[in-house]
């Protein structure tokens, strides 16, 4: 059997995800189902609580965060080293340390601030688009 997939989605990933209407639904369909770890750490929690709040509702931020305390597939990360990979949003550098630090397989964005990574050698932090994704979900 192969390993379990282990990804990180940033914000906007998990944002277009949870509508049922959304055709990126799959991807919170797949991590219920356990089809993927996803890794986090406290500050993506807290990132994801305040922008799923201001995008759809506190109850709803409460309900996903609440389902991701409970789901044995979301993995809590601790991360040692801030890598400062990414200089023209600091903010995202939350999701590639805690990719680091999990040896997470892809880091799932759409976001042009992380095409940095793939001019750096090291560490080698796969990134994955939306579409990549449930693609790979998928098939």
């Amino acid at each position: 059997m192969p390993p379990i997939l282990k990804v990180v989605l940033d914000t906007n990933s998990v944002l277009r995800s949870i509508s049922r209407r959304s055709r990126f639904s799959i991807i919170m369909d797949k991590l219920y189902n356990g089809s993927f770890d996803l890794c986090v750490t406290n500050d993506i929690l807290l990132e994801y609580e305040e922008k799923i709040a201001g995008a759809f509702s506190k109850e709803t931020a409460e309900l996903l965060l609440g389902a991701f305390t409970l789901l044995p597939n979301v993995k809590k990360t601790a991360v040692h080293y801030q890598l400062g990979l990414i200089d023209t949003d600091k903010d995202d550098n939350k999701f590639t340390d805690c990719a680091f630090a999990a040896n997470a397989h892809y880091l799932v964005t759409n976001d042009r601030h992380f095409n940095v990574l793939k001019s750096i050698d090291f560490p080698v932090i796969n990134i994955i688009t939306l579409e990549d994704f449930v693609s790979l979900l998928v098939n």
